[in-house]
């Protein structure tokens, strides 16, 4: 029996050629029912040698969504943390694994390529089905489990780590979670619906809007009607597994793009009150100090202004109905807005 180290070892240059030579072939079919009429999903690395699948996850945004026009995707505050570039998920039947070694053996048909199919079917071969470590591609096991393959999270499919996932496909029975930490999972589906959380653009409301006066308060608050929660589920069809992702706004920091600027709270970050962020400016209210906002303390010019960034923390927290489930790491998203502040000291408004 041939050693699965030197198997591999001929295996990743000669699959690196063979995918090189073919880079837009499906190999085999992917469906989590084993066959039936999914169109062929596997894909390959030209750098790594890996066969890999694409991704069935689907997400549905639950409720209405954001009122906002414009969304997008949240920073986690933890730099040490990302949802994950890849995983592996139940990719292929038995049958679509013998057809995946079939169609490596096409390439034979290509110009220059000769043998290299030949050779890497031989290869494949040698590890599903002459029994190193499977045999006859576990076509016994038909409909009784699946080869999980490595997928790319479709977000973050050009990080470095998205490599990471570097095995071949390998057998799961139905019913069995693989020893495999980068399996999929409902946290690992909890942790993609991150990504796919559509924020909306954090564009304050300002009053006076349009032009700011020195040494006059201006109050900052946003649209009730956009910063909600948000929530996305994810889920892989076929087998049960779904999880919740849910983004609640709690607070919002104002830099005011000059440190010749006071900002109310004098930390700069306004907290959720009541369901929203600061208070929409009233008349009458022009002397008094905003629950948010800023007061400039220079003018901007004739032809200058200030680039005010808002910046939206986002608690993050998930739910399945297999697992408890807990926080995530939080989210920011924010925007700037140019302002521009004139020289007079007061102002009727």
């Amino acid at each position: 029996m041939r050693s699965k180290a030197w198997a591999r070892l001929l295996f990743v240059p000669a699959m690196a050629a063979a995918l090189t030579a073919m880079p837009s072939q499906a190999f085999a079919g992917g469906g989590i029912g084993g066959g039936g009429t999914h169109e062929g999903s596997a894909s390959g690395s030209s750098q790594d040698g890996v066969i890999r699948a694409q991704t069935k996850v689907t997400t549905t945004v639950n409720g209405g969504g954001s009122h906002s026009a414009k969304t997008g995707t949240l920073t986690p505050s933890n730099s040490t943390w990302t949802p994950p570039a890849c995983w592996y998920e139940p990719s292929f039947s038995p049958k679509e694994i013998e057809s995946t070694v079939k169609a490596f053996r096409s390439i034979d048909g290509l110009p220059f390529f000769g043998g290299i199919g030949q050779a890497v079917g031989d290869m494949l071969d040698g590890y599903y089905k002459d029994g190193d470590p499977y045999k006859d591609y576990n076509l016994d096991q038909q409909g009784k489990g699946m080869f999980w393959a490595a997928v790319k999270n479709p977000n973050r499919k050009d990080d470095p780590e998205a490599n990471a996932c570097n095995k071949l496909p390998f057998w799961v029975p139905n019913g069995t979670t693989p020893p495999e930490p980068l399996a999929v999972s409902p946290k690992v589906l909890a942790e993609y619906a991150y990504d796919e959380l559509p924020i909306p653009e954090t564009k304050v409301e300002m009053a006076p809007a349009g032009t700011s006066t020195v040494n006059l308060p201006t109050w900052i608050w946003l649209n009730k009607a956009d910063f909600h929660e948000v929530s996305v589920t994810a889920s892989l069809p076929g087998t049960g597994l779904s999880a919740t992702t849910t983004a609640k706004p709690v607070s919002l920091h104002i830099d005011p793009g000059t440190s010749d600027a006071e900002t109310f709270p004098a930390s700069g970050d306004c907290t959720f009150t009541g369901g929203s962020i600061g208070e929409p400016y009233a008349k009458g209210k022009a002397n008094q100090s905003p629950p948010c906002g800023v007061r400039y303390l220079r003018s901007t010019g004739a032809n200058g202004s200030y680039a005010l960034k808002a910046t939206v923390t986002w608690q993050i927290s998930w739910t399945s109905t297999t697992e408890p489930g807990g926080p995530l790491p939080e989210g920011t998203f924010g925007a700037t807005q140019n302002v521009t502040v004139r020289e007079i000291q007061s102002v009727n408004r």
